[in-house]
C-alpha cells in the first residue's frame, strides 16, 4: 500500500478561530515539510478559484451556510515552485486543476508546459508534478469564463452537454499538452444520444430544437464514437465545438513530460478512455465514491490504460481517507480512541451544516464510511480493513482542523508506528 497526504488549505471557522491567510499557508508548509521529512510519495493540495463567501452575495449561493474558503490554493503551479524550494524529495499534485476556469484548457496546457520547463532546470531535477485535472467543483467558478448554458439547445440539456464539454476540453489539454499542433476543426465530435438522459423527453426536446439545424443524424448500425453501443434506427445529436481555435501549439516546445504524471478527476468512461487514448491518466477516486464504481473502474481500467503507462495498476486510483488519530502517551488505549472518534463525530458534523444542501445523503454517508478514526491500533485494522493492499490513500489530516502542531502529531504516530 501507498501513502500520500492531502492537504486542503481550508480556510473555515473551526471553533470559533479561523487563521489568516497567512497562517493558513505557513501551516500548509510546515506539514509540507514534515511530509517530505516522513519520506511521503506526494503531497495532493485542494485547488479551489473564485471566493466563495463573495460568491454568497449572489441569489443563488452555492454553500450559504459555510464560513471561509473552501480552500486557498488557486495555482498548484505557483505553489509547487515554492513547495520544491522547500522539501527534498516529496512530488506535488493537484487535487484538482480546474481546466475549464481561467482561460480554459488551452492556457492550461501551455502554463503546465511553461512549468516543466522552468522545473527541468534544476540539475538532475526527477520530482514529479503530479497533476490531477477535472472541470471543479462549484459552477460559479466556471461561469465567469463563459462556461454556461448560451443557445436553446444548450439551455435543454446542459446537465449532460456540460459533461460532453469538459470531455472535449480533456481532448484539447492532453493533445496541446503533449505537444501536437491542432485547430477546433481537428477534435472529434461529440454526440448526444437519448441514453445520455435520465428524463427521455429532455432528449426529444433536443431532437426537436436540433433538427432544424440539421445536427441530427440517424444511426445506421452500432456506433463506437465514444463508447456508445445505440443501435440501428436511434438518433442522436451532434455537439458543435465549445471552443473555436485556429491551429494553435502551446510554448514552450522543447521540454519533455518526463517529470509530469497525470491523474483524471472524472469517474465518467467516456473522459477515462478518451484521455488514455493520448497520454497514460489515472483516475481519482473521491470520498464518496461508491466501491462498486471503484472497482468497476479498475476494470475498465486494465484494458483502457494507455500504453506508455504500462500495465494498469490499483495505486493509480489515489482514494482520499480521513485520519483521525489520538496517540496521547498520558492516555489509554480506550481513551485514545475515545478522543479520536469524538474528534471525527464533531469535524463531520460542523462540516454538514455548512455545506448543507450541496450533498446528497446518501453520499455523506459514503464519505462518513471512509473516515478513519481511533488509536493506533484501530487505526491499523481499519485501513487493512477498508482498502486493498496495493490500493495508494490520500490520507487527510487537517479536516477541519487548524491545530497544526496536532495535525503534525498525528502524521507522525500514523508513519512512524501504524506504517
Amino acid at each position: 500500500m501507498k501513502f500520500d497526504i492531502f492537504l486542503s488549505i481550508c480556510q473555515t471557522e473551526v471553533d470559533n478561530y479561523k487563521p489568516t491567510e497567512k497562517v493558513m499557508f505557513q501551516n500548509f508548509f510546515s506539514q509540507l515539510q514534515l511530509a517530505d521529512e516522513l519520506d511521503l510519495e506526494t503531497a495532493w493540495v485542494a485547488e479551489t478559484h473564485l471566493s466563495c463567501q463573495t460568491q454568497k452575495d449572489n441569489p443563488s449561493a452555492v454553500i450559504p451556510y459555510f464560513t471561509g474558503e473552501i480552500g486557498l490554493n488557486t495555482d498548484i503551479l505557483q505553489l509547487a515552485h515554492v513547495a520544491f524550494a522547500k522539501t527534498k524529495r516529496i512530488n506535488i499534485g493537484s487535487a484538482i486543476r480546474n481546466i475549464i476556469c481561467n482561460g480554459g484548457p488551452i492556457a492550461h496546457a501551455e502554463a503546465v508546459r511553461t512549468f516543466l520547463t522552468l522545473h527541468d532546470l534544476n540539475e538532475n531535477e526527477n520530482r514529479k508534478l503530479d497533476l490531477g485535472f477535472a472541470a471543479g467543483r462549484f459552477p460559479f467558478s466556471n461561469r465567469p469564463y463563459g462556461y454556461y448554458p448560451k443557445t436553446e439547445l444548450e439551455k435543454a440539456g446542459w446537465d449532460v452537454i456540460k459533461n460532453k464539454y469538459f470531455i472535449q476540453a480533456v481532448e484539447i489539454f492532453l493533445r496541446l499538452l503533449k505537444g501536437e499542433h491542432l485547430s477546433s476543426r481537428d477534435l472529434r465530435t461529440f454526440y448526444l444520444e437519448k441514453s445520455d438522459f435520465r428524463d427521455p423527453s429532455q432528449f426529444d426536446k433536443i431532437v426537436g430544437i436540433a433538427g432544424p439545424q440539421g445536427r441530427v443524424h440517424e444511426m445506421t448500425g452500432p456506433s463506437g464514437a465514444q463508447g456508445s453501443t445505440t443501435g440501428a434506427g436511434r438518433q442522436r445529436v451532434a455537439l458543435e465545438s465549445h471552443w473555436n481555435f485556429e491551429k494553435v501549439g502551446v510554448i514552450p516546445f522543447e521540454n519533455s513530460l518526463k517529470n509530469l504524471r497525470l491523474t483524471l478527476g472524472s469517474h465518467d468512461p467516456e473522459a477515462q478512455i478518451l484521455a488514455n487514448e493520448i497520454l497514460p491518466c489515472g483516475v481519482f477516486n473521491l470520498s464518496i465514491t461508491p466501491e462498486k464504481i471503484i472497482e468497476e473502474t479498475h476494470a475498465r481500467m486494465a484494458g483502457a490504460y494507455h500504453a506508455d503507462g504500462g500495465p494498469w495498476r490499483r495505486d493509480l486510483m489515489p482514494r482520499t481517507a480521513m485520519v483521525f488519530l489520538s496517540d496521547e502517551s498520558s492516555k489509554t488505549d480506550k481513551e485514545n480512541s475515545a478522543i479520536a472518534k469524538k474528534q471525527a463525530e464533531v469535524a463531520w458534523v460542523n462540516y454538514w451544516k455548512a455545506m448543507e444542501g450541496t450533498l446528497d445523503p446518501k453520499k455523506v454517508e459514503q464519505a462518513v464510511g471512509n473516515t478513519i478514526a481511533g488509536n493506533i491500533y484501530e487505526v491499523k485494522e481499519l485501513v487493512q480493513k477498508k482498502y486493498h493492499k496495493d490500493d495508494r490513500l490520500m490520507l487527510w489530516f487537517d479536516f477541519n482542523n487548524h491545530n497544526n502542531e496536532g495535525i503534525k502529531k498525528s502524521m507522525r504516530s500514523f508513519f512512524e508506528k501504524v506504517v
